[in-house]
């Protein structure tokens, strides 16, 4: 397998991900200029090294631009404007003290908001919203930022397997030719992801409350809470198929949350909670509720975007470039992108609480100048990801862990999945990189192409966690620009660990 590729590739090959992981980790320089630095040497490497022509390097970090900016940007960009529309109408205050009237336990309101909240998002939306949108909730409760940005990545974990909308599965499916055993591989996710589904809402918990004598009520509550997403989210992937487990998996656990909360909150001291009218709370929740409600709508659950696109083409736009002889497009059809999506719910959501257009496009204005940074440090990441992918970097990477494990490669599975995650950000890229690679060492060792598959998708949903594009969201939300370093050293234990169990679980499984 590796007969072509040199131990000097190797190294080159890897060079810009310790490059990355030095100059945010132990430098601790800002995102921005990290990402700059480490586009700019992989740009070198790629035409001296893996002889990219000029032209195909170039192309490469102008299509990784385009690629950042639609659809990822826009989303973090509006998903930061949402909450900022819920601040300036001050609609938020009502969201805080509805979340505090469910328990004054931080524990629930945490796991409610990053676990409950933010694992719906992930499933309808995905793309930062998990992230953005839960750690900047939790910074108006009072929580500091710091903790805010690490628990909501943490958080950000397991319902990326699934979201937005199954789309990651349904492309891996399709890059290992396994379209009509979809269900197969989605409950081999599920499967693989069971002991994680337990540990990491103990993890949020216990993160929000370490308390020694909280313990046994974390351990109950993680119990519960993880029980019910691994079972509707097996049975929805069993029967239903990919789209759907992050979703109801998701609702799910907010429902038992709630309940856990409420029965729990019995034996608190009760403190005054000022009570909403139904108009109150249905304006405080216009911006989310017409964010998932749009969202889901037009979701491959639904008929509607098949519909627009069959009538409405004049709303799609394509870039296309000619990159290393191949056609590299990206489309964008507006009446359904996410982050159009988010922007009308925003704008809408904003009138409805008694904003005027004119103050909620002057917040849109501050709103994107607030993003500088994020937009630098995420088009520079894409890029370089780009660049890797097409200059085969990335192939020599993936090659070269799955020789060098041997017997033991279910072991390492996970970990190419993880390593496709924290190069691109994206679960849906990981297994477009490495799936077919997957699937190929499974039939070299006599493994299961489904499971080997599926363990892919398990392992991205641990590099989600690290992605310098996640943390850079995370940044973004909690407006901790360049600390991604300090935040990148607190997540990555959890990754790591995170990865190892999976792997454990993966290896047993084969």
């Amino acid at each position: 397998m590796l007969e072509t590729i040199s131990s000097m590739q190797i190294l080159f090959a890897a060079t810009p991900v310790i490059l990355l992981i030095v100059l945010l980790g132990i430098l601790k320089m800002p995102g921005e200029k990290s990402a700059i630095i480490t586009l700019i040497a992989t740009a070198l490497i790629s035409l001296f090294v893996f002889k990219l022509s000029p032209s195909d390097t170039l192309f490469s970090v102008i299509f990784g631009i385009v690629k950042a900016i639609f659809p990822i940007l826009v989303i973090i960009l509006m998903a930061i404007y949402s909450y900022n529309v819920q601040v300036e109408t001050q609609k938020i205050e009502i969201i805080k003290q509805q979340f505090s009237s469910i328990s004054s336990d931080k524990s629930i309101q945490v796991l409610l908001l990053t676990w409950g909240f933010g694992g719906l998002l992930e499933g309808m939306a995905g793309f930062g919203t998990a992230v953005a949108i839960p750690a900047a909730i939790l910074i108006s409760l009072g929580f500091k930022p710091m903790f805010s940005a690490v628990v909501s990545l943490v958080a950000n974990s397991v319902p990326t397997a699934f979201g937005a909308v199954g789309i990651p599965v349904i492309v891996l499916a399709r890059e290992v030719d396994m379209v009509d055993q979809i269900t197969t591989i989605s409950a081999n996710v599920v499967g693989q992801l069971a002991v994680l589904m337990l540990l990491i809402p103990f993890v949020i918990v216990t993160m929000t409350n370490s308390n020694v004598k909280a313990i046994p009520r974390n351990i109950l509550l993680s119990i519960l809470v993880g029980g019910v997403t691994l079972a509707v989210q097996y049975y929805s992937a069993l029967y239903i198929g990919a789209e759907t487990p992050a979703i109801l998996g998701s609702i799910a656990s907010i429902i038992v949350i709630i309940a856990f909360g409420k029965i729990a909150g019995k034996k608190e001291v009760k403190t005054e909670t000022a009570s909403f009218s139904l108009k109150e709370s249905f304006q405080a929740w216009s911006v989310y509720g017409l964010i998932l409600l749009l969202v889901l709508l037009t979701s491959p659950l639904f008929p509607i975007t098949t519909w627009l696109k069959a009538n409405l083409a004049v709303f799609q736009t394509v870039f296309s470039f000619d990159i290393a002889g191949a056609l590299r497009q990206v489309s964008i059809f507006w009446l359904t992108d996410t982050g159009v999506l988010i922007f009308v719910s925003s704008i809408a959501g904003g009138l409805i609480q008694g904003s005027t257009f004119k103050k909620l496009f002057k917040l849109l204005g501050k709103t994107t100048v607030q993003l500088k940074k994020t937009v630098i440090t995420v088009c520079c990441l894409i890029a370089l990801s780009t660049l890797m992918d097409f200059s085969g970097m990335i192939t020599v990477l993936g090659l070269a862990l799955a020789a060098a494990t041997g017997a033991f490669y279910p072991f390492f599975a996970p970990a190419i999945g993880a390593l496709g995650t924290f190069l691109t950000g994206s679960d849906t890229s990981s297994n477009i990189l490495f799936g077919k690679l997957q699937a190929t060492v499974a039939d070299k060792i006599g493994a299961d192409k489904g499971w080997l598959a599926a363990a892919n998708t398990t392992g991205a949903t641990g590099g989600k966690i690290i992605s310098p594009q996640s943390i850079a969201v995370a940044t973004t939300a909690c407006n901790e620009q360049g600390k991604e370093g300090i935040i990148l050293k607190k997540a990555v234990v959890f990754a790591l660990l995170y990865i190892i169990i999976a792997g454990i679980v993966v290896y047993i499984g084969s």
